[in-house]
């Protein structure tokens, strides 16, 4: 079965990342359903659409928006489905919705999106990181003039944060992508402790 327009997906395994194994113990991180840093965000490519081009393929596996597999409860009480589920653990997902899609293990950015790592400060001052300035990690392949590993600077408000196979990264639009920099040498990637349990 295709669509025309959307792609069509699974769960890579649950619906919700909302557990942690602790040795022999399973810890539950959270019961809300919804509360969107719960939910997982990376699926399976079951289909892809009829009347779309697209590098994406069928088994690509996919980073996604946290909505597609998210719960909610309406304006009555009633636990529903997002709007992008259509059955027995099927979804349809526009192509605006994917984020990054892995093929023979390397992660790729679809067109529209780059990856950013984040540098460490080296200043006094209380900021773990320089804002709004980072290193190219997966790359939109329109992007002028930029490659992979080159320090960028992108514009406010323009990034937003994931964790990907436990690095933390900026999905920056590439037309958010504002400045080239000069590699010094000195700068160092930045990745929070807490990453290493997600």
């Amino acid at each position: 079965m295709q669509s025309i327009f959307d792609f069509i997906i699974k769960p890579k395994s649950n619906r919700y990342d909302n557990t942690k194994q602790i040795g022999d113990t399973e810890l539950l991180l959270n019961t809300e359903i919804s509360d969107h840093r719960y939910v997982s965000r990376v699926g399976i490519v079951l289909a892809i659409p009829k009347h779309q081009e697209t590098e994406i393929q069928v088994g690509d596996e996919v980073i996604v928006h946290h909505n597609v597999f998210r719960r909610f409860y309406d304006v009555y009480g009633v636990e529903k489905n997002s709007r992008s589920y259509y059955k027995e653990n099927k979804y349809f997902v526009k192509s605006d919705q994917i984020f990054l899609y892995k093929r023979n293990n390397l992660w790729r950015a679809p067109e529209g999106y780059c990856f950013v790592k984040p540098i460490e400060s080296n200043s006094i001052l209380l900021e773990k990181e320089i804002p709004l300035r980072g290193v190219i990690k997966y790359i939109d392949k329109n992007l002028k003039d930029i490659n992979k590993n080159d320090l960028v600077g992108f514009t406010p408000s323009s990034e937003y944060e994931f964790v990907v196979d436990g690095e933390r990264l900026y999905r920056v639009l590439t037309n958010s992508i504002s400045i080239k920099y000069e590699r010094q040498g000195n700068e160092k990637e930045y990745n929070p402790s807490w990453t290493a349990s997600c």
